[in-house]
């Protein structure tokens, strides 16, 4: 408290030469003002000298107040005194026109030198009011030329009760002047303090906010990865058994309720922290729209609903956006419809207009026949973790954030989210976006969200998981043996496996990964670290690198960026990032660093099998151009 006590007398100082400075054309002026009004009463030499006089006076200050504006931290004794020096005598050459005023102007001239002596003595308290050292050394002239009044009055032989009143009305408002400047620079401090405190309060919840988001951010990370393990690990349970197939079910549907709670827990907390971006690329709307209708025409299904779509066909298909945030908009929307919506039907109706000059304006309605909502619950309904209404969480479950972050990222992108609702009524959730026109020539390749599919899985255990790719059939986990580096001939390499190395701090995920392909004939070299990494591949040549991003000592990017400088054997293996970071920079950061594909945590089997797929399906159209 004692160095906050000194920082705020230190910055008074500052505060009150600046406020001076600021104030020295108006004093100019005022000065100027003056001596046109005082020339016919005392000549124009007298003025002409007080001018230079007063003029000099603005100059020394000039000169004192320089430095202390160039470096306002450094404040010593001598400056001070300085400050107050060049105060008193400006105040004194200004007020000792009064003097003038009385001598030559009599009783005239005594009101008009009372009248200037309280203008400038208000104007005074006003330019020092952090400062109560530059105050008093600005008024100590003026009060003493004011207190000079009954005395004149007296000279000029007035009656003995007038002088007594002239010098009972200098007194008080001497007084009141005296108050009024304690109270005004009392109330100033008062405001740096509370603005002080409220700025280190800022401050304060700012860094709060910063660990909170980190810890999150590393929480989140580190749950991927036993919520990965469960669901590779229920993958590999489901068996012709009905009971084993049951218990794998109700596994992975634990599994991925939990990875949809972080999902949306961490996109809450980027949100808070301001860190959440959108970005704006080429896909196809419509090819959007199927895959969103597909992906809860099953849930509608098993709660017996119809699900219609209406528009489809009039949308454009060509458009510029955040494909994986609007598709999650739609999903929690439609969660939302699915969770509350006990019969009936549930309508996703969509329109397009162009919008000048190169866009389109869009409208996505979804309508249910639920039960509706009162006034109140409207109110609350964009509220984090509210639910709405008692009993919501236990039993249908969520984090009371789906519809918080939608209106979020909606935001975001510029739109707007609203809904319409009355008690029986159904809901009527409504989503205006505007987007840029896409490039047709360009190749739209949708990779599905795997995390955001998750949401319909999690809702009902009848819908089943998304079926693994057709030409990647299972088959018994061969025992690894060690790969060696001589390349193979054209007949050898048809008839090899697989050759993946699977690089991962964690000895979890490295099972989880194992555990998924290995039953695909494929022969698996693990790395516990990206020199380990390294080292493997000075050592063998494989066709694939699944490599974890964050790691100690050796990043995956950085592993990535010395395999593909170091000119080995592997230096144009296609690496595939394994990361919870899917922010549109991460994976730029990633592709910068020479990874060819990602997947996100927690890993699934089509998730992983997907990303397989797809590098191998690139090197191999990559080998077919070159040989052409």
């Amino acid at each position: 408290m004692k160095s906050t006590a000194v920082d705020i007398a230190e910055s008074s100082w500052t505060a009150a030469v600046r406020q001076r400075s600021g104030a020295a054309v108006q004093r100019v002026v005022a000065a100027a003002a003056v001596a046109l009004v005082v020339t016919p009463m005392v000549g124009v030499r007298f003025t002409l000298g007080w001018v230079v006089l007063y003029m000099a006076v603005q100059a020394m200050e000039v000169v004192v107040y320089r430095p202390i504006l160039k470096s306002p931290d450094e404040l010593s004794t001598g400056r001070k005194l300085a400050i107050l020096a060049v105060v008193f005598a400006n105040s004194t050459v200004f007020s000792s026109l009064s003097l003038v005023l009385w001598w030559i102007g009599g009783a005239f001239g005594g009101v008009c030198a009372v009248l200037m002596l309280t203008a400038v003595m208000l104007t005074a308290i006003v330019n020092a009011t952090r400062c109560q050292a530059v105050m008093i050394a600005g008024l100590t002239p003026q009060v003493g030329f004011l207190l000079a009044t009954p005395f004149f009055v007296y000279a000029l032989h007035a009656p003995g009760p007038l002088v007594m009143s002239a010098a009972a009305a200098v007194v008080l408002f001497t007084f009141y002047v005296a108050i009024t400047g304690q109270r005004m620079v009392e109330a100033s401090v008062t405001v740096i303090r509370a603005h002080a405190l409220a700025e280190e309060s800022r401050l304060r919840a700012e860094r709060s906010l910063a660990d909170h988001t980190t810890f999150l951010a590393a929480i989140g990370h580190d749950l991927r990865t036993p919520i990965g393990a469960i669901l590779a690990g229920a993958a590999e349970l489901r068996t012709p058994d009905a009971q084993s197939r049951n218990s794998a079910n109700l596994i992975t549907d634990a599994g991925l309720m939990m990875k949809a709670l972080l999902d949306d827990l961490l996109d809450h907390t980027r949100i808070g922290a301001g860190r959440m971006t959108v970005e704006a690329k080429d896909f196809d709307l419509r090819q959007m729209l199927a895959q969103t209708l597909m992906l809860w025409r099953g849930v509608a299904d098993a709660k017996g609903l119809k699900l219609r779509i209406e528009g489809a066909s009039a949308m454009p298909r060509h458009v510029k956006g955040d494909v994986m945030r609007i598709r999650q908009v739609l999903n929690n929307l439609m969660s939302n419809a699915m969770k509350f919506t006990e019969q009936g039907q549930i309508t996703l109706r969509v329109q397009a207009w162009p919008e000048e000059p190169s866009g389109y304006a869009l409208l996505f309605e979804i309508v249910d026949t639920g039960p509706g909502m009162t006034t109140d619950q409207l109110a609350r309904l964009f509220t984090p973790f509210d639910q709405t209404a008692d009993g919501v969480s236990a039993r249908y479950g969520g984090s009371g954030l789906g519809l918080a972050i939608s209106r979020n990222l909606i935001d975001l992108m510029g739109g707007r989210l609203t809904v319409r609702s009355a008690p029986g009524q159904g809901s009527r959730f409504t989503v205006s976006l505007i987007l840029p026109r896409g490039d047709e020539a360009t190749q739209i390749v949708e990779v599905v969200d795997e995390s955001r599919l998750d949401i319909a899985r999690s809702l009902t255990p009848s819908v089943a998981l998304a079926a693994q790719p057709a030409s990647v059939a299972p088959s018994p986990a061969p025992e690894p043996e060690p790969v060696a580096a001589t390349p193979a001939t054209a007949d050898e390499a048809e008839d090899q496996p697989l050759r993946l190395l699977v690089v991962d701090d964690h000895d979890i995920n490295r099972r989880a990964v194992q555990l998924i392909l290995q039953p695909l004939g494929c022969e698996i070299t693990t790395a516990a670290d990206g020199m380990i990494a390294l080292e493997r591949c000075q050592e063998a040549v494989f066709d694939v690198i699944f490599m974890d991003v964050r790691m100690p000592e050796l990043d995956g990017r950085e592993t990535t960026r010395r395999l593909r400088a170091g000119g080995g054997p592997n230096a144009a293996t296609p690496v595939v990032a394994v990361t919870a970071d899917t922010a549109p920079e991460d994976v730029a950061a990633c592709q910068a660093a020479g990874m060819a594909y990602f997947v996100s945590k927690p890993l699934t089997p089509p998730a992983l099998i997907g990303a397989l797929q797809h590098v191998l399906n690139d090197t191999a159209a990559q080998a077919a151009t070159e040989a052409a």
